[in-house]
């Protein structure tokens, strides 16, 4: 029988790596439900995109987003200057895993998307609640780039629940 998790018929991923040798940090991780996020920055047609759910929101004045990023999408956040945190709604994990590069994205990231460029990077007009910030450093954090920024605009719809990502698959806030 199929699961929520897009038609796999085992309970567990066949390919994926015995527990025994899995990162404890890893796996500790994923014991910690989380928000799916995908950051954009940079001007369309080479903009990034990366799916992201290792984030924190900093309350202070200015606010700020902290993120662990790859070192590439660190990079390209760094000389863009600044980007869009969209947070993922239900039903959108096609989205989720487009951007976290599990799903094939022929003609790019942005092909056939609605999609609107911004100063801070391209907008998924899909997306209602987002939030668009200005680079303020880059930190190397262990396999990751602790980025931050400063968020300068909050959008938010407050319709959606929330995509949530909980010990490897899509969960429903209930």
């Amino acid at each position: 029988m199929p699961d929520d998790a897009g038609g796999n018929i085992h309970d567990e991923n066949p390919f994926a790596t015995p527990a025994v040798f899995r990162d404890p940090a890893r796996r500790f991780r994923g014991r910690l439900s989380s928000g799916v996020t995908v950051f954009t920055a940079g001007t369309l047609p080479r903009a990034t995109g990366l799916t992201v759910s290792s984030l924190l929101v900093a309350q202070g004045s200015p606010d700020r987003i902290l993120a662990l990023l790859d070192e590439e999408t660190a990079g390209d956040i760094r000389t863009a200057g600044r980007f869009v945190v969209h947070v993922l709604s239900e039903g959108q994990q096609a989205l989720s895993d487009r951007f976290a590069g599990f799903r094939p994205s022929p003609g790019g990231l942005f092909h056939d998307l609605e999609v609107h460029q911004t100063d801070h990077g391209p907008v998924l007009d899909v997306v209602a609640n987002r939030a668009l910030c200005t680079w303020e450093r880059s930190i190397e954090m262990g396999y990751h780039t602790l980025t931050v920024g400063t968020i300068d605009m909050i959008e938010l719809d407050d319709l959606d629940a929330p995509l949530v990502y909980y010990r490897g698959r899509y969960r429903r806030l209930d």
